[in-house]
């Protein structure tokens, strides 16, 4: 499946083409630091938002209207494939999420099913309305996890510091852990071009948890399938951005795994790490979500000088390093879309 190109600002720079000014979204722009979210989230939990289109569209498009950004990105959670494959996850009120029948042995890997991605047809569905609500004022974005951000989840049962029940698997049973991150291949892929064909013009890959192994780790156990589950991506047509956080110390390996936009995190300098991958890509970010806490004079210093690193070159795409914070003031990320609406090199 292929879709027809849309014209946008943001296609085009994830394209590398000329745009009239820098285009800008956020990570996390649906969320916690919007009134309108709070309200929602106060009534159900997040499975149960992200399981009703219409809430989930909602959310979706409550950033659009109140900061002018020029791409919207379908509010959803990237642990939602775990469920049809077979375990059990739960929101836990000041934890996060938890699996309570993770991942661990042969017989585990054995029992997770590829086969049940159509039970995650609501995401295509609030892309759909969020598509149809848009009416190409601007593009959707979808997106999936990346193979071993959702190994780690499965294999550690929630959020870890150390991840070492995830790098024994790996370490001790090679053959293990790859037939895992072939079957969540097998499952993201599907999942991520059910997305474009409900609408999604660009697909993001989010390696949340990627900065806890090493350069050579991260060439031998993971790149082999971030790059297989990009190149399906990418037989649709739309690009793909890859993300990795705390990846700068192997940002050319991230790189080589692929995508048409690298997410660069706020550790490095932008224009380094576009310049380490000899602008093969464009790039996305990176301004530290924290910046955002600055005084408004030393803000758009910030913002200004990040803009002034990237040049004149096309393919930059203004962003965080990472999600918007949840206490951030929602006037201080319109200002910021300002600061990079009236930037000119």
């Amino acid at each position: 499946m292929r879709v027809a190109p849309m014209s946008s600002r943001f296609l085009d720079a994830c394209r590398r083409r000329p745009t009239d000014v820098r285009p800008v979204w956020f990570m996390r722009q649906a969320g916690r630091y919007m009134k309108q979210y709070r309200e929602i989230r106060s009534k159900m939990g997040i499975l149960e938002m992200c399981k009703r289109p219409d809430i989930a569209a909602q959310v979706t498009l409550q950033p659009i209207e109140a900061l002018d950004v020029d791409a919207a990105i379908i509010f959803a959670d990237l642990l939602l494939p775990v469920e049809p494959m077979g375990l059990k996850l739960e929101f836990v009120h000041g934890e996060g999420p938890r699996i309570d029948n993770p991942v661990r042995t042969s017989t585990d890997v054995d029992s997770l099913s590829i086969s049940n991605t159509e039970e995650l047809g609501y995401v295509g569905e609030a892309i759909q309305l969020v598509t149809k609500a848009l009416n190409s004022k601007v593009p959707v974005i979808g997106f999936v996890g990346a193979p071993f951000t959702l190994a780690s989840y499965m294999i550690e049962g929630g959020p870890s510091k150390t991840f070492l029940k995830t790098k024994q698997m790996m370490y001790r049973d090679e053959t293990l852990w790859r037939r895992l991150m072939g079957k969540l291949v097998d499952v993201l892929g599907p999942f991520a071009i059910m997305q474009v064909a409900s609408g999604a013009r660009a697909i993001q890959v989010f390696d949340s948890w990627v900065g806890a192994l090493g350069p050579d780790d991260y060439v031998r156990y993971v790149a082999p399938y971030s790059r297989a589950l990009i190149e399906r991506v990418r037989s649709t047509g739309v690009p793909t951005i890859h993300f990795g956080t705390g990846a700068s110390g192997f940002f050319k390996e991230l790189h080589a795994a692929g995508g048409d936009v690298m997410g660069v995190d706020w550790r490095v300098n932008i224009d380094q790490a576009w310049m380490d991958i000899s602008y093969r890509s464009a790039v996305q970010g990176n301004l530290d979500p924290a910046a955002l806490f600055s005084p408004l004079p030393e803000l758009k210093a910030r913002v200004h000088e990040l803009l002034k690193r990237t040049g004149t070159r096309p393919g930059h795409i203004f962003n965080l390093g990472h999600g918007i914070l949840p206490e951030t003031n929602v006037d201080t990320v319109r200002a910021v879309v300002e600061m990079v609406r009236e930037f000119r090199p």
